[in-house]
């Protein structure tokens, strides 16, 4: 089965990881490492009423990190490390983060 995260601004924009030769992150790893990355990169909640949601910070990360995250090799692990908690946290194997629509697809 194909597993990977594919992280887009844009067609000529978009990033995609393979996660087929990967460890799997754990569930409860993956929301805490989500978290720590919320926080750490100043996320803000989407919605009015304060409610942040797996899918929300899965986005927000990615818009805050921003393509340089994606892009550069330096970030490789960081990248991966992404990739990998937003697809155990999501329990899918194939996602596509659309940063400028502000959606994700599975």
């Amino acid at each position: 089965m194909r597993s990977q995260v594919t992280v887009t601004w844009g067609e000529p924009a978009a990033y995609r990881i393979d996660l087929e030769e990967v460890q799997p992150m754990p569930h409860d790893q993956a929301r805490q490492w989500l978290d720590e990355q919320f926080t750490q990169m100043g996320c803000e909640p989407l919605r009015a009423t304060g409610k942040v949601l797996t899918v929300d910070k899965i986005l927000c990360i990615a818009q805050a990190a921003g393509q340089d995250h994606f892009r550069d090799p330096g970030h490789r692990e960081w990248a991966l490390a992404y990739a990998r908690a937003a697809s155990a946290a999501l329990a899918k194997p194939v996602i596509t983060v659309d940063v400028p629509g502000q959606a994700l697809a599975y």
